[in-house]
């Protein structure tokens, strides 16, 4: 019997773990991205590489399932609409990014037009999760999911999956999330902030290593608080810029269409904006965070 077959368009952080965990898990990976040299390492791992989209799905022999894992906003679009051409009734295309739940809305309902299915799945855990177990929160028809969710059981960690409903359920969960994520780490990284500029001598690695024993805010953020102290101790080497993707300003103006107060959350989607302009010790930590579960780019001194 033919193994599975699945695309990955688009090899960044994520993307290219995701092909690495679909790949481990018995699926035939078909990868893409514009990037030659991405390409390039990914075959080194056995994997099925394209030259281009329409590449991509000419090596399909059953129903096409694609998995895209590109930048939110119209570059999501654009890779839909070159996409279209080479597409059979039934085919299903995932969005594993971090897209806007409405756009998601539109892309359902502009496929189901067109007799292409759409799933939105929110995608979580970082880099390290992608490749050993992440956490998907997935909207759509529940047919069409329930027909793939083998795929996403298999990639996620133990009770990490979640069939969220309706289109656009999937991104709406995993905004929530990077909203809470943000009003995290923004504490976090006050705290510490408190702490350096004390009196007190405190060695801050000790500290969150002590945190994350016993105490009531023990968690993954407090081990990568505590990475990113052992590389650097007091932080020194980077700037205090915190950049972000949107999700945590689509919480914030979400949670304001619902009449929610989310005081914690907008404060700390302010203290991204004011991070641009002032390099401040929290705003490093939560740089630091960042790069540490993500990989996203800190800016050096």
């Amino acid at each position: 019997m033919a193994a599975q077959q699945i695309a990955m368009i688009g090899l960044g952080k994520m993307g290219f773990n995701l092909a690495l965990n679909l790949k481990q898990k018995g699926l035939e990976v078909i990868a893409f991205d514009t990037n030659q040299q991405l390409r390039k390492e990914i075959s080194k791992q056995e994997i099925i590489t394209a030259e281009s989209l329409k590449d991509t799905c000419s090596k399909f022999s059953l129903q096409k399932i694609i998995w895209l894992m590109v930048p939110s906003g119209e570059t999501v679009d654009k890779v839909i609409e070159e996409l279209l051409p080479y597409l059979q009734e039934n085919d299903i295309i995932i969005d594993g990014g971090n897209s806007f739940y409405k756009d998601s809305v539109r892309r359902y309902a502009y496929l189901k037009q067109r007799k292409i299915h759409f799933l939105d799945c929110g995608t979580s855990g970082g880099q390290d999760a992608a490749l050993n177990g992440a956490c998907t929160m997935i909207g759509g028809d529940k047919d069409i999911y329930e027909s793939i969710q083998n795929v996403f059981d298999k990639i996620s960690v133990a009770n990490g999956s979640l069939y969220a409903g309706k289109a656009g359920s999937g991104h709406f969960i995993k905004m929530i999330h990077n909203g809470i994520e943000y009003g995290m780490m923004q504490s976090i990284a006050e705290g510490f902030e408190v702490l350096q500029r004390s009196d007190y001598d405190a060695d801050f690695e000790k500290v969150a290593t002590l945190f994350n024993h016993g105490s009531v805010i023990r968690g993954w953020l407090m081990e990568l608080t505590q990475s990113a102290f052992s590389k650097d101790a007091k932080l020194e080497t980077i700037k205090g810029v915190m950049h972000s993707s949107g999700e945590g300003k689509w919480t914030m103006e979400t949670a304001l269409e619902l009449g929610v107060p989310t005081p914690v959350i907008a404060l700390s989607v302010m203290m991204r904006y004011r991070s641009q302009t002032e390099d401040t010790f929290s705003g490093k930590i939560v740089a630091a965070l960042r790069n540490e579960f993500g990989g996203h780019a800190v800016e050096k001194k």
